[in-house]
């Protein structure tokens, strides 16, 4: 890709190689030190390890960045024991500091500083400069269970996607839908799917080939003006349960959908499966308006889909807002469609909703 990000770019995919590295000697082992969080979502000493990773990496490359993460340090001082199993962890990969882009703190005190610059980072507003948003284990459930994960990473500036790059290490390059959480990579290699504003979506293998030889492919761009493409879905079923699940159902037969399409309890999976398209909308509305979206489940994934010819709003049709916060406050819900089918499914949503009853959800 001829973008002028190809440092960051470069920095990146170095970094994700080395976190894939670590993620996958965790998902193999029984006991992945696995925490419950506030909001009873687990992290494993995966998650931590790996956000330290990112973070000390670019901070190496870009001193001036600042970052915003999922994970915060509180857990790790707390406990002594899981400290010391996640700087074990990272220094694993000391070989790898010596031979890739990739970086460790100094310290598992500088560890824990780096974890914390992430998980009390803002990404700001207009003014914010550059920030990177990384989510270390995106779909942390199905990562415990051997199954389909993502680590996203995501570059900023002014609160406005520029640059996306996801490793995905139980994607196929070469993966067909319909994709599930069990659906894992036959080779093992995995891929990372990657953008830069203004000029695309590409997926490459996960692990850098010896000859620099790399199979680097574009992904076409949607067709602009079909408003009678066939739609096809990527959700989450029966997985979580702040979703309106029986909303998303009517939706889905009221725009002729047949079949529930690809199945993916990780969002930043769900954004890649758009992005390679394997899929080509999704629709997500909250049980409450006070259930928001999280900046590091979405922030650059989303850019795969619209580097393709994809838009996406929330439900009432408002346009992404990645300023406001780590909780995406300013929006409820999600619709991504092709553009020319957009208000189609976004029209059905809304109409859905009324009809349902639950017209209090909508803005």
């Amino acid at each position: 890709m001829d973008s002028p990000y190809s440092k960051e770019l470069q920095v990146a995919i170095g970094a994700i190689q080395s976190a894939a590295k670590l993620s996958q000697a965790v998902i193999s082992i029984e006991d992945k030190g696995v925490i419950e969080k506030d909001d009873l979502s687990p992290v494993t000493v995966a998650d931590f390890a790996i956000q330290a990773l990112l973070t000390a990496t670019v901070h190496h490359a870009f001193p001036n960045d600042k970052f915003v993460g999922e994970e915060s340090a509180a857990d790790l001082r707390d406990n002594p024991v899981l400290l010391d199993r996640v700087w074990k962890l990272l220094l694993t990969l000391k070989n790898d500091e010596a031979e890739s882009l990739c970086k460790l703190p100094e310290s598992s005190e500088q560890m824990c500083e780096m974890i914390d610059w992430c998980g009390f980072g803002e990404p700001g507003g207009s003014q914010a400069g550059r920030v990177w948003v990384f989510d270390p284990i995106d779909g942390t459930k199905t990562f415990v269970r051997r199954e389909a994960y993502a680590i996203n990473v995501a570059l900023l500036e002014e609160s406005k996607q520029v640059l996306s790059i996801v490793g995905c290490p139980t994607f196929s390059i070469d993966a067909t839908a319909p994709v599930t959480n069990t659906s894992l990579d036959p080779t093992g290699r995995g891929s990372i799917v990657f953008a830069a504003k203004g000029h695309g979506t590409y997926v490459r293998p996960l692990a850098a080939s010896p000859s620099n030889n790399i199979n680097i492919r574009k992904i076409e761009p949607l067709a602009e003006n079909e408003p009678s493409q066939t739609l096809r879905p990527v959700s989450c079923y029966n997985m979580l349960d702040s979703g309106v699940d029986d909303v998303h159902k009517l939706v889905m037969e009221r725009l002729g959908i047949q079949t529930p399409g690809c199945d993916l309890l990780a969002w930043v999976l769900r954004w890649v499966t758009l992005g390679l398209g394997l899929a080509n909308m999704t629709v997500w509305v909250y049980k409450q308006r006070s259930r928001t979206g999280k900046i590091w489940d979405h922030a650059g994934a989303m850019l795969l889909f619209e580097e393709i010819g994809g838009q996406i709003t929330d439900i009432d049709g408002k346009p992404i807002d990645l300023s406001v916060g780590r909780k995406m406050t300013a929006n409820h819900g999600f619709v991504a469609a092709p553009k020319a089918m957009h208000a189609t499914v976004l029209g059905t949503v809304q109409q859905v909703l009324r009809e349902q009853g639950k017209g209090h959800l909508l803005g």
